[in-house]
């Protein structure tokens, strides 16, 4: 009998040995390809080939899906995002790397990566870009990230859609503006941001009506929640009044 409870003790170490050691050899192979991974990217995106920088944002694409937010995956995101517009490359004074779609996709990427830096990056492209498509897609990916410290979010999406609107209205850019101020609404200290881009939409005829209806429901969602806050402070002010009276008495 002992010797029965030595072999099954024996067994079960070894198993656990295996796991262990298996356990460690995936986390070194995985560390591995996500080095092997980022190298790729790394060489494809500075590559001035355009088919090259197509082929990065696939490998960027399976790169996050698989969980890999590496430094040279963030690099790679960076770059390509802001490829015309942070670096440039020119040949006789023209500029050779103006790939708005390539900055579109690597910009939707990024919204996957919900981190201040990537929240920094998309405020610039936003504000630093021509190119409707693109602005569209960084603001996107600012509603989805979440991030709004001290209102910079909403303010710098307000920015960029107010250029737009006075020097090219697009009503794919405004629909996603209506969108990510949504999401952002419950972080913003100043509603007046919100209301105020939402009120240039909603009377822009340049819009289709979608969007301008988008707008204008927005706005009564925020007005319905304004009085409901006022509401609640004031009931809250008169209970404190009430109370003071007691006391007092």
């Amino acid at each position: 009998m002992k010797v029965l409870k030595k072999v099954l003790l024996a067994t079960f170490m070894i198993s656990c040995s295996s796991f262990v050691f298996a356990e460690e050899e995936t986390s070194v192979e995985n560390e591995y390809l996500n080095d092997i991974d980022g190298e790729i990217i790394s060489t494809l995106a500075e590559s001035d080939d355009y088919e090259n920088k197509l082929v990065a944002l696939e490998y960027l694409r399976n790169a996050l899906s698989d969980g890999n937010n590496s430094d040279a995956v963030i690099a790679g995101l960076d770059r390509l995002a802001g490829e015309g517009i942070n670096n440039q490359t020119r040949e006789k004074g023209r500029l050779t790397n103006n790939f708005p779609d390539i900055r579109r996709e690597a910009c939707l990427l990024m919204g996957n990566v919900k981190t201040e830096h990537s929240k920094n990056m998309l405020v610039q492209i936003a504000v630093a870009d021509a190119e409707p498509m693109v602005i569209a897609a960084a603001v996107k990916s600012l509603g989805n990230i979440g991030i709004n410290n001290n209102d910079e979010v909403v303010e710098a999406i307000s920015f960029a859609n107010r250029r737009n609107q006075i020097l090219n209205p697009t009503s794919s850019l405004a629909m996603e503006v209506l969108e990510a101020l949504e999401k952002l609404s419950s972080s913003t200290e100043n509603k007046k941001i919100i209301i105020d881009t939402c009120s240039r939409i909603s009377t822009d005829y340049h819009y289709v009506t979608q969007v301008r209806q988008r707008a204008y429901k927005l706005l009564k969602t925020m007005s319905a929640n304004s009085n409901s806050e006022d509401n609640k402070k004031s009931k809250n002010s008169k209970n404190e009044d009430k109370v003071e009276t007691v006391d007092g008495q």
